[in-house]
């Protein structure tokens, strides 16, 4: 999704979302690049925290306000919170691991997959639908901004 398309009303919301999927997209593009374990430790666990802020804020506020606004988003959100599981999941493994271990490439590789999969349904299907069925997100994107800020604060503390 071109973020030049969103609507006025929904572009802090959208452009939050689009931002944090380009960004986890690098990060795991960076992962793949990556020469050494320290350069992959430090990668891996950028992203395991990015993801698990984007995701706590999409539970938290964005699918809720969807699931609010019209029934047509129900069976994507609840594939959408399937998927988060599935992903929280993986991302526990890897904060568990380090590089050099058995099967942590493997792991990074696969959340990589499994969150390529998720961004495409969401931004090609989900956000495609709340464009067109024109869900008021003005208020939301301000209080995604606010609570991003707060998770990733509160992420780097620890």
């Amino acid at each position: 999704m071109n973020k030049s398309s969103i609507p006025a009303g929904q572009k802090v919301a959208l452009s939050l979302l689009l931002d944090d999927h380009r960004k986890a997209k690098k990060l795991f593009k960076a992962f793949e690049d990556a020469k050494d374990d320290s350069e992959k430790e430090t990668i891996a666990r950028e992203v395991c925290m990015e993801l698990t802020v984007h995701t706590q804020l999409e539970e938290e506020l964005f699918y809720p306000a969807l699931r609010k606004a019209d029934e047509v988003f129900a069976d994507m959100l609840d594939e959408a919170e399937v998927e988060h599981a599935s992903a929280k999941d993986l991302i526990a493994q890897v904060e568990a691991m380090h590089p050099g271990e058995a099967l942590f490439d493997a792991k990074v590789t696969v959340l990589g997959e499994y969150v390529s999969h998720h961004v495409e349904e969401e931004e090609e299907e989900m956000f495609t639908k709340v464009v067109s069925k024109k869900v008021d997100l003005k208020a939301l994107g301000e209080q995604m901004k606010a609570r991003k800020e707060e998770l990733m604060q509160a992420a780097m503390a620890t």
